[in-house]
């Protein structure tokens, strides 16, 4: 049966329509902001899969150009595999629902969120977040919810619930939190140094508003919603946890584990596993349970040490940072290079510059943004955690890392005016145990200033982590976790920023939630670290850009002409501008406003590109003297190229300054000669002489 449930939300309406449509789907909402419509649905598989210890949830994001009456580009004029915005929205809506459903649900379940309108007043990827959100919690499927999403932005120092496209596009702030009906459970946030309190006052304004969204969903379960089905449980039993530690006893397990060097517990714990396999050899059952087991084994001993002992498997204080190195120029030849470490986490980001031309297009459904000049790309090969694995390319986890570390830099870069270049920044994992993103923004910082990019300041990032017990104020946060502290942890809190503010938060959770106080003091613990990071490390090292850009970067020269003589410069068909680039070697872009950038690594040659397009958009004058080439000889004189597709014509008189018969005894074809401009002859073309011209 249909029904129709709607809320005024943000001063707009948010309409879900349940019973209309997709109805063997386990639950499915048409959902409706404004005009923005997105079809969103939870499926689940009538049994668990087989041979895996996760929860094999896919959240999918589809961007349909129909939505914004659009035919998408290519050859066959199809969707074609997910964007950057759709795979960062779909992991923006995973990572705070895949918490709340069961720990030992083993069923594959599928959130389809299919974007079908688009308001420009009332974002997708927000619909679809609230979308996936209701379509779970009306479903069968087991679920701790229901949960909301909210987004923040700030305009002109104004919070801005679930701001318009433009608004977050272009606002100092672009803040999205999910919470339960008690706690926040997800924070991501990009911003142009946003100060602390004003960050904290945001998150949880934004967490008022997710707990009237709770109760509207509360009130569409309570008519509509589905009586969760039951599962197959595959918790490890309690007798396989009794035996173990008969076997390696709590004390033997914690020295395992308790070393700063990740191979060393890897054989530790190798060794552990072999003990235990020998001792379970006539167990079948127990055996194909072993791995899971001994995973939630260690994940106990931990957090029993951090939380009940405060020890850290490596020994380190619990707002001690790992040790720290940087350097710059360690790769020769590209634009810019630079390594950050951080304990057995390092990083080695590459920056290569470009002409504007080559700036990323984007095909997407926010037509506010069609192109990016700033592009961050990470890469995590398989030998930086000593594993073996072919390269597929990158991944959803590669992308949005990638994505943290662009948005993180953005607020510091300068505008294309101070500096005319598309900027590539590439961090390449060598080694990884704990917050490479992170790495990844101190490197990119280094990387940017060594390649001679102006960026107002330096950026920092440092992540912490979290473990708690069985009440709200029992709990420990750990500064800069490394990998075991962040899989057997509660909370992954990635912030970024300069001396003055944020620029990029990134919280992720495995539990139903955090205080008030938690998120209060991981705020402070990154501000703390992020300020020890900038000024004992990084700028000791290099501490400010770099005043040109690289050797072996291209050198860009930028002029400023009449956009009304655009067309004098590109000439019919592009003629004039090719002759240009042809003669120099250069590249040349030209916007319409009439900025003009040269591109090149020839001064010289970029110079002389640059004379030309001066001459070409000269009105010109008597007495100006250029330089040219004898392109055409007549029987009444000469016509001298002097810039591409610019011709003036000598008279014969005007040659020499005594009398000739033949304009060939003086001139040839190719001939280079100064002329002086004479005005405009009676055909109204250039006049000159070279008799006439003043050497100096």
């Amino acid at each position: 049966m249909q029904r129709i449930f709607s809320m005024e939300l943000a001063g707009r309406t948010l309409t879900v329509d349940v019973g209309r449509v997709g109805a063997q789907a386990n639950g499915c909402a048409l959902m409706h902001y404004g005009d923005t419509t997105v079809l969103s649905t939870a499926t689940a598989s009538e049994k668990p899969r087989e041979g895996i210890d996760f929860f094999p949830l896919s959240v999918e994001y589809e961007e349909k150009f129909y939505s914004v009456g659009k035919i998408p580009g290519g050859f066959n004029k199809r969707e074609g595999k997910a964007s950057e915005n759709a795979v960062l929205t779909s992991r923006v809506i995973d990572r705070p629902m895949r918490p709340l459903f069961p720990k030992d649900y083993r069923n594959d379940v599928t959130l389809n969120n299919m974007v079908m309108s688009v308001d420009p007043q009332c974002r997708p990827e927000l619909t679809a977040m609230l979308g996936a959100a209701i379509s779970t919690a009306i479903s069968d499927i087991p679920f701790d919810g229901p949960c909301a999403m909210t987004q923040m932005g700030l305009v002109n120092g104004e919070l801005i619930i679930n701001p318009s496209q433009e608004q977050w596009d272009n606002g100092d702030l672009q803040l999205t939190v999910a919470s339960t009906g008690q706690k926040v459970i997800m924070i991501e946030a990009g911003a142009n140094e946003i100060k602390d309190d004003v960050m904290i006052d945001a998150i949880y304004k934004c967490h008022a508003v997710n707990l009237e969204i709770i109760e509207f969903i509360k009130k569409m379960v309570a008519e509509v919603g589905k009586t969760k089905h039951e599962y197959e449980s595959c918790a490890i039993p309690d007798e396989l946890f009794e035996a173990m530690k008969q076997i390696v006893t709590p004390e033997e397990m914690e020295t395992a584990v308790f070393t700063d060097v990740k191979q060393v517990r890897e054989e530790n714990i190798r060794q552990v596993s072999a003990k235990l396999e020998e001792a379970f050899a006539d167990n079948e059952e127990w055996l194909a349970l072993l791995p899971e087991a001994l995973y939630q084994y260690q994940k106990k001993t931990v957090r029993k040490m951090i939380l009940k002992d405060h020890k850290r498997p490596d020994g380190r204080a619990i707002t001690q940072i790992r040790p720290l190195a940087a350097e710059v120029d360690l790769i020769p030849r590209v634009h810019g290079s630079a390594m950050f470490t951080r304990g057995q986490t390092q990083i080695c980001t590459i920056t290569t510059l470009a002409p504007l031309s080559e700036v990323q297009k984007v095909d997407g459904l926010d037509e506010n943004i069609t192109s990016k000049r700033y592009m961050h790309h990470y890469n995590f090969p398989a030998y930086s955690v000593g594993e073996t694995k072919v390269s597929r390319g990158p991944g959803r986890r590669e992308i949005g890392h990638g994505a943290l570390a662009e948005k993180a830099l953005i607020p510091v870069l300068p505008s294309e005016e101070e500096f005319p270049y598309a900027i590539r920044t590439v961090s390449e994992t060598f080694e990884s145990n704990g917050s490479t993103s992170q790495a990844s923004v101190c490197a990119s910082t280094m990387s940017l200033m060594a390649a001679g990019v102006p960026i107002k300041k330096m950026v920092a990032g440092i992540s912490c982590g979290l473990v708690t017990g069985e009440t709200d104020d029992d709990y420990i946060v750990l500064t800069d976790i490394q990998g075991l502290e962040d899989f057997f942890g509660d909370m992954d809190f990635k912030v970024a920023g300069t001396l003055d503010g944020i620029t990029a938060i990134q919280m992720d959770i495995k539990i139903h939630g955090l205080t008030e106080p938690i998120v209060r003091e991981a705020i402070a613990r990154t501000h703390e670290a992020r300020e020890y990071i900038l000024k004992e490390v990084m700028m000791p090292c290099i501490s400010e850009p770099r005043p040109t850009v690289g050797k072996y970067a291209p050198k860009i020269i930028q002029l400023q002409i009449d956009p009304m003589k655009i067309g004098d410069v590109v000439g019919q068909r592009g003629k004039t501008i090719n002759t240009i680039i042809e003669r120099t070697g250069v590249k040349i872009d030209i916007n319409d406003d009439g900025f003009v950038s040269i591109c090149g690594t020839d001064q010289e040659m970029m110079d002389k590109a640059a004379e030309m397009i001066r001459i070409i958009v000269t009105d010109f004058e008597a007495g100006q003297i250029f330089s040219g080439e004898v392109v055409s000889i007549k029987e009444f004189g000469a016509f001298v190229e002097f810039a591409p597709g610019k011709e003036g014509m000598v008279h014969i008189s005007k040659i020499a300054k005594e009398r000739i018969n033949r304009v060939e005894d003086v001139l040839t074809l190719g001939d280079k000669v100064k002329v002086v401009c004479l005005g405009k002859d009676k055909m109204g073309r250039m006049s000159f002489s070279i008799k006439d011209v003043k050497e100096n």
